[in-house]
């Protein structure tokens, strides 16, 4: 299975940005996705989370009301919304798909919160 990130750039404080993930080779609708992130330096941390089945969604204190994970398993897509953005939230972005001991990684895409 695969999985590509695309939206990532430059953006200003407080503005928005969008990010994709389409998913290919495997059946998408059993897994559970995940956003993660890598600032510089530092390790690795879930950003968002979104089940197989309610569709239910998590968040951490960090991005609660400012992040929005969605998916759209007819397109095998997830999305991550971010808005008010700060310099704090400048890393790599990651997708990760889980289900029963199984998981897939994309490449990762930058985001750099900047003015």
């Amino acid at each position: 299975g695969q999985l590509e990130e695309s939206g990532g750039g430059l953006v200003q404080p407080g503005g928005s940005l969008r990010l994709s993930c389409v998913a290919s080779g495997f059946t998408f609708s059993n897994y559970h996705m995940f956003w993660y992130r890598q600032p510089p330096g530092k390790g690795r941390e879930m950003v968002a989370s979104i089940s197989n089945g309610d569709h239910a969604t998590y968040y951490p204190d960090s991005v609660k009301g400012r992040f929005t994970i969605s998916r759209d398993n007819a397109k095998n897509t997830v999305n991550l919304q971010m808005n008010s953005l700060k310099p704090e939230d400048t890393a790599v972005y990651y997708c990760n798909a889980h289900w029963i001991g199984r998981d897939y990684w994309g490449q990762g895409t930058q985001v750099t919160v900047s003015s």
